[in-house]
């Protein structure tokens, strides 16, 4: 049963948030030569990055090896009791190991370290205590602040887990930055969902071929009427010795109304319009279109010619928008 007031939840809220932005504010003042000595050894091996942890640790462990994983630096989660009993063979000399430990003594993690240590396999350390057992062993040792945890008995792991998920981010990025890890790179490992479509190029989704609806200068309206109808983008464009001239759009329709069937592609046309080039990410077109609101852009190569059509509803059935 909930006996605080609605203030004094929004305050117990602010005051666990605080805790934990003061720790992060501390752990970043607190960077040195043992962190640039970290993405160092990290970023010369040739094998993964193994990341291990018990407990809450052992949650913030899989999210550090994911989040390094997904950008660029291949890594795995290794569960310390599962390496005990054979899981060990996943480790190899070429690794490099990052162990996280808020005491330092965690007994689960003795096989391991001994492992490391036994195949001279780098070992980082995070850990709260420099002078524990695990800091000893390590290679690199990166402390974590001596704040206390936001819980009201100071013991559940909250302040800790969460200086070391941000410890665990800043190490991926810096590890990304220092990679040329990029756009490309990016979409290769996120193929899915949202995003993955975000960072794919207009040549995954233009229209090409005879779906496009061009128009040479001197085609009559009235033709172009029906090629505009039966391509079915509400646009043509207007082609002359291969390349985009001109476009026209309902807009342009319309201010020629009174005379538009006795006038030809090239008078009706507005010209120079906006396009992209080939390579063009989806969501940097998609952009463009939303800024100028309109609904279509023609893709072209380096040399101007037309090589597809990218139309606004090819992304919002995607679910971007």
């Amino acid at each position: 049963m909930i006996v605080l007031t609605a203030e004094e939840v929004l305050a117990e809220l602010r005051r666990v948030l605080a805790v934990e932005a003061e720790a992060i504010t501390t752990l970043a003042s607190d960077l040195g030569a043992d962190h640039v000595r970290a993405i160092s050894l990290l970023g010369s091996i040739t094998g993964r990055v193994i990341v291990a942890g018990v407990g809450k640790s052992g949650h913030i462990a899989r999210k550090i090896a994911a989040t390094l994983a997904s950008t660029g630096t291949p890594a795995q989660f290794v569960h310390p009791t599962e390496a005990s009993h054979g899981d060990l063979g996943m480790v190899t000399p070429a690794d490099a190991c990052i162990v996280i430990s808020n005491s330092g003594e965690t007994t689960e993690l003795a096989d391991l370290v001994t492992y490391a240590r036994r195949f001279a396999i780098p070992l980082i350390a995070i850990t709260s205590r420099a002078d524990s057992t695990l800091a000893r062993e390590a290679d690199v040792v990166l402390t974590l602040p001596d704040v206390p945890e936001a819980c009201p008995l100071g013991i559940v792991p909250t302040t800790s887990t969460t200086a070391t998920l941000a410890l665990g981010d800043a190490l991926a990025v810096a590890l990304m930055n220092a990679r040329g890890f990029g756009t490309e790179e990016f979409e290769v490992f996120h193929p899915g969902g949202k995003l993955g479509t975000r960072l794919k190029r207009v040549e995954a989704l233009m229209h090409r071929g005879e779906a496009l609806p061009l128009l040479a200068p001197d085609t009559s309206m009235r033709e172009g009427l029906i090629t505009m109808t039966t391509k079915g983008f509400g646009l043509a464009g207007v082609v002359e010795d291969g390349r985009l001239t001109g476009i026209i759009t309902d807009g342009d329709l319309r201010r020629n109304l009174d005379d538009l069937l006795t006038r030809t592609a090239g008078e009706v046309a507005t010209r120079a319009p906006k396009t992209v080039p080939m390579g063009t990410l989806v969501s940097e077109a998609l952009h463009l279109m939303n800024d100028r609101k309109i609904s279509a852009l023609f893709v072209l190569d380096d040399e101007g010619r037309i090589m597809g059509l990218i139309h606004i509803h090819d992304c919002l059935r995607l679910g971007l928008g």
